[in-house]
């Protein structure tokens, strides 16, 4: 399952529309997007969660959504994830990072022991509103004790009751095939852009065993380049960059006008 990740309402739009099944909402461009504050721990379940539930509103589709670590301790976690319940989100993964917490691939994470975060799965296992909603259990632990203390807590964490496991910021395909060998559970890889694990298509990643692929903030990066490009030309009183976006009647069609407009017509009263 490839999971593209949208940064707001429109952009999980545009996945639904491009005939994806899934879309991944994720804290780092949730709150670059939204807040314009990197992922260090600024903005807690409140402003995320706001966040979550504007972007679900331009899609359909089944929804995968960063909880961070839980924002405290287990009953906090179970808090957390019975707040995306509420919303409709689908899927989950936490954490094993104790605040202020990093993005997987920025240096300086510290992380909370293996008896905490399995407290925090137990916890969350127990005490989920939905039985079919999907935990995955992700762990910083590569990056900050080796591979094997990732793939010991791995273990621990799939013992403890999570439905799958993202183990956070391989650094090469060796690892990758590492982690996909070493367990037999629906395993989730993060391809991001910019980030320690390279980038590879989803095709190979699934021949490697991989359930669940995350290309988190690629669009958002992608669209940052053009707007950047546009209002760099716009400061130097240039317009070059008329007519190369999307069409107006495009736009129109992508938010839905023509529905909303023929409410209008048909239900508005006449002055």
């Amino acid at each position: 399952m490839v999971l593209p990740g949208a940064h707001d309402a429109l952009s999980a739009r545009l996945i639904e529309r491009a005939g994806f099944k899934a879309y991944f909402i994720g804290g780092f461009p949730l709150v670059g997007a939204c807040y314009a504050v990197p992922d260090i721990g600024l903005m807690g379940l409140g402003e995320i969660s706001s966040g979550v539930r504007d972007t679900m509103a331009g899609s359909q589709l089944p929804v995968l959504v960063d909880c961070d670590n839980g924002y405290g301790d287990v009953k906090t976690a179970v808090h957390v994830v019975q707040t995306y319940e509420r919303l409709g989100v689908q899927a989950v993964f936490l954490e094993d990072q104790i605040s202020p917490k990093r993005c997987g691939h920025i240096s300086g994470k510290q992380l909370m022991t293996t008896a905490q975060m399995v407290a925090h799965i137990r916890a969350i296992v127990s005490h989920r509103t939905k039985a079919d909603t999907f935990l995955i259990a992700r762990t910083d632990a590569r990056e900050v004790y080796g591979m094997d203390e990732a793939l010991r807590r791995g273990e621990a964490y799939l013992a403890a009751g999570a439905d799958g496991l993202f183990v956070e910021a391989p650094i090469d395909e060796r690892e990758l095939r590492l982690i996909a060998e070493a367990f037999d559970a629906p395993l989730l890889a993060n391809m991001l852009e910019g980030g320690r694990t390279p980038i590879l298509p989803p095709a190979i990643l699934g021949q490697m065993g991989y359930r669940i692929v995350i290309y988190g903030i690629s669009a958002l990066m992608h669209a940052i380049t053009t707007m950047q490009k546009v209002f760099s030309q716009l400061a130097q009183g240039r317009v070059e960059f008329a007519g190369r976006g999307i069409g107006f009647e495009a736009y129109k069609d992508i938010v839905d006008f023509q529905h909303w407009a023929e409410i209008e017509r048909r239900f508005a009263a006449n002055p």
